[in-house]
């Protein structure tokens, strides 16, 4: 499984994400570890993770609590402003996102990344 071509959406800050970090290194899987708030994803980035996670509401993979969501009034956003809010503000995207090929999980808690490596 070192081969294994995994991503993760990585906030060095998050215990969640340093959790699904260390999973992976006791997996001895390797991962290209992205720190998203540094190099915030593309909207088109966005919506493709979107579809490798099933969802149709950018909700789902957002931070509802943070405090710039409730400052930019996202609570009745319509999708294409919650994309927007999520290219502007990349705090507002749930950590951490794992990829592997055309799937992805939010690893919270951060065994969930199993179902990737499960097949």
């Amino acid at each position: 499984m070192a081969d294994a071509d995994v991503t993760v959406w990585f906030n060095p800050n998050c215990s969640k994400c340093r959790g699904a970090r260390d999973l992976l290194d006791e997996q001895g899987v390797a991962c290209e570890l992205v720190r998203y708030l540094e190099d915030s994803p593309s909207r088109a980035e966005i919506q493709r993770v979107m579809g490798l996670l099933g969802i149709d509401d950018p909700r789902a993979m957002m931070r509802t609590g943070e405090a710039v969501y409730k400052e930019e009034n996202l609570a009745e956003a319509s999708a294409d402003e919650l994309l927007d809010a999520m290219v502007r503000h990349p705090i507002l995207i749930e950590r951490p996102i794992i990829i592997r090929g055309d799937r992805a999980v939010i690893g919270r808690p951060p065994e969930r990344l199993m179902e990737l490596l499960g097949d």
